[in-house]
């Protein structure tokens, strides 16, 4: 169970970039997002959806490989990145290259950044201050996108 954990925490071997691993895992949560849209017919609303999903497995990967490598946050775990980008991709209004790189954008900046209540989330124990404080940027992420969405600046 333990080497399962590790592929979801990882985003299976998204979170071993040598470079800048929470990027390479926004990106790949975002690659999915697109592929889904352009050959599933995908959305916002089921991007949301795919967030709130791989939320709770999301918990338990993070916990088990943070548990696993001994550190309280590796850099290693994507899976909270990748959950966070879904969440904003779900306020978008239209889906065309500059929501998705809005999206992206927005995501990592809030992520990086960690504005309240991003920050204290990350405080909780274990794989919930993983992933809560990612899934708090991506809901940022979101308002940002769903308010100028109304403005159509993207």
């Amino acid at each position: 169970m333990r080497s399962l954990a590790i592929a979801v925490a990882t985003w299976f071997g998204a979170g071993y970039a040598p470079v800048a691993p929470g990027t390479a895992g926004a990106l790949a949560g975002l690659a999915i997002a697109w592929l889904m849209h352009q050959y599933l017919g995908a959305g916002p609303l089921v991007f949301g959806l795919m967030g709130v999903i791989v939320f709770f497995p999301g918990v338990w990967a993070a916990r088990e490989t943070a548990i696993a490598v001994g550190k309280k946050d590796p850099g290693l775990v994507v899976v909270d990145e990748v959950m966070g980008t879904w969440i904003t991709l779900a306020g978008a209004s239209t889906l065309n290259w500059k929501s998705w790189l809005m999206a992206f954008a927005l995501f990592r900046i809030f992520d990086i950044w960690k504005p309240a209540p991003v920050r204290q989330l990350e405080k909780l124990p274990g794989g919930w201050g993983i992933m809560a404080d990612d899934a708090m940027a991506g809901v940022y992420g979101a308002l940002i996108m769903a308010g100028m969405g109304c403005f159509n600046l993207y």
